[in-house]
């Protein structure tokens, strides 16, 4: 005999369902009867005596005591608000102990109190609207559809990548966009839109043995129903090279149709093999106004959901506060939104404590394309002897920790590159900042670093040098042009029998002669009379858009 779980009694172990459904009413066990009857034969764990033999199927399955704990929870129909003396599930339809509540049964716990829950079959649901609360304002406000997708022409009305979906052609694909621009949405919304398996997996947290197994599933997915497989592969170039070699005949053969998502330049990190198997769809980074209608619709959404009204410290100068500070990346601006809504109801708060207390990061990764852009962009600043935007770079990549000695690097390239023999001093300087740099560090090291930046933007600009190196390099390229023979009389005799094949006889040396003038040649024969070193400091051209100015 085994206890029931719900009143306490001792039942039958192979009857504890029926004694259940019942209402624990029948085959319970009077304690009393078991001791005044010394003659019965010892009853075993499961409620059955040794003398019993037990079923076959018995002897398999597990007890109902293992199987349940003593807490668990008993179906108690309602009929008309009120619950019934004698229960039966489903009509009177008898139901196992495993199968649980049927249609529209409410779940009473041991004490007898019943839970207020939805019918059965809509319990899924409520365990996903519970996550949904639970997850952030990003996650919950992405657009299921192309058209809540903003600032995105590709999936626009007439986009090429929303044609190809419509038309249910879904080319296999990289993504490449910067954080927070809709990457994972737009996969998302494919998967809505198509009839096809849809599998999502990370980079970070998968391995080749993982697609292996998603591969042979597509397979067989594809010769028994003909259904087709969408694998969408988030950070795609988290997986090293030989890892992306494992999508390639899959992608080829059309088992499955890829979807991968970047945030760095593909050109670089996905496989030039993988590149030619899919199409390169580059996404724009939002705009402040794209970003603020994303805000305006989860605001609105999210008081529509609480049934609260509009705080005024949420009003149209915060969302573009907001929208500015976000710098293009939507899931920043909605993670702000949800810190601002949770401080707005603090005793005090103004909009400018609100915004004092959001988190002041700067967008840039020195890893990634942030970090080449950047340093790019303060490069031609300093090209183009604008010292404020030079300033400008310099301080947000000082700011966002980029380390000085590359910043310093950089330059002493810029003042032999662009500055030239225009100033040849400024090499000295540049190098003298680099040292610096390297013997005092942060935070001291940014006043070098300024005052060499601006140096270089105000300095006469001279690529004479640079340019002349190019020409020669170009020439290098030339058909035999890298082989031609050094002039005899400007070769090294180090040895007799060079000496004896005349190496460096015939050599005249110019601090014998006056002035150091001689009449001597140096390139090989076939180059005689070329020049790579121009004349000019820089370029001929003229920018028109500097003579409509002028006009």
């Amino acid at each position: 005999m085994v206890e029931c779980p719900v009143c306490g009694k001792q039942v039958q172990g192979l009857k504890i369902n029926d004694h259940l459904d019942s209402g624990c009413q029948t085959f319970v066990i009077d304690p009393s009867s078991i001791s005044s009857s010394p003659n019965m034969p010892p009853t075993q764990g499961n409620g059955t005596t040794s003398s019993q033999k037990r079923p076959a199927s018995s002897f398999f399955s597990t007890p109902s005591a293992k199987r349940q704990p003593t807490t668990a929870k008993v179906l108690t129909p309602i009929i008309n608000g009120t619950t019934t003396g004698t229960p039966k599930l489903n009509g009177g339809q008898k139901r196992s102990f495993e199968e649980g509540p049927g249609e529209n049964s409410p779940i009473r716990d041991a004490n007898g109190k019943t839970e207020d829950v939805v019918p059965a079959e809509t319990g899924p649901i409520v365990k996903r609207t519970k996550m949904s609360k639970a997850a952030p304002l990003a996650e919950r406000m992405r657009p299921r559809n192309f058209d809540d997708v903003f600032g995105q022409d590709l999936v626009g009305p007439h986009g090429v990548l929303r044609s190809l979906i419509e038309s249910d052609r879904v080319p296999s694909m990289i993504l490449w966009g910067a954080s927070g621009t809709g990457k994972t949405t737009i996969a998302r919304c494919i998967a809505n839109m198509v009839g096809s398996r849809f599998i999502e997996m990370n980079a970070t947290s998968s391995g080749v043995a993982e697609c292996k197994k998603i591969f042979s599933e597509a397979a067989h997915e594809s010769q028994l129903t003909g259904r087709k497989t969408i694998i969408f592969c988030d950070e795609i170039h988290r997986f090293s090279k030989s890892q992306q070699d494992v999508f390639l005949k899959p992608v080829e053969a059309g088992t499955i149709t890829l979807i991968g998502a970047t945030t760095e330049n593909p050109s670089f990190k996905v496989v030039n093999a993988l590149l030619s198997r899919c199409r390169t769809f580059t996404l724009q980074k939002l705009t402040t106004t794209d970003v603020q209608r994303v805000l305006s619709r989860a605001l609105q959404a999210e008081l529509a959901t609480t049934s609260t009204p509009q705080s005024p410290l949420l009003d149209e100068e915060l969302m573009s506060y907001l929208a500015n500070f976000a710098d293009g990346d939507a899931r920043t601006a909605l993670n702000l939104l949800e810190l601002a809504m949770s401080l707005v109801n603090k005793e005090g708060m103004t909009k400018e404590t609100m915004k004092a207390s959001l988190t002041k990061t700067l967008v840039y990764d020195r890893a990634g394309d942030q970090h080449y852009d950047t340093i790019s962009a303060f490069h031609k600043s300093v090209r183009g002897s604008d010292a404020d935007a030079a300033l400008y770079y310099l301080a947000r990549m000082l700011q966002s920790g980029e380390d000085p000695l590359f910043i310093a690097r950089r330059m002493v390239v810029i003042a032999s590159e662009d500055v030239g023999l225009a100033d040849s001093s400024l090499l000295s300087l540049a190098t003298s900042t680099f040292t610096a740099t390297q013997q005092i560090g942060m935070p001291e090291a940014r006043i070098p670093l300024a005052h060499c930046a601006v140096a270089l933007s105000l300095a006469p600009k001279s690529t004479r040098a640079y340019r002349g190196l190019n020409n020669a390099f170009a020439a290098l390229k030339e058909p035999g042009v890298a082989a031609l023979p050094v002039p005899i009389h400007l070769r090294n005799a180090p040895t007799r029998l060079m000496r004896e094949l005349r190496y460096g006889r015939e050599y005249k040396y110019n601090p014998n002669y006056k002035d150091g003038k001689v009449k001597q040649d140096y390139l090989p024969d076939a180059l005689l009379g070329r020049s790579f070193l121009e004349d000019r400091d820089l370029g001929t051209e003229v920018d028109p858009d500097l003579v409509m100015e002028d006009a």
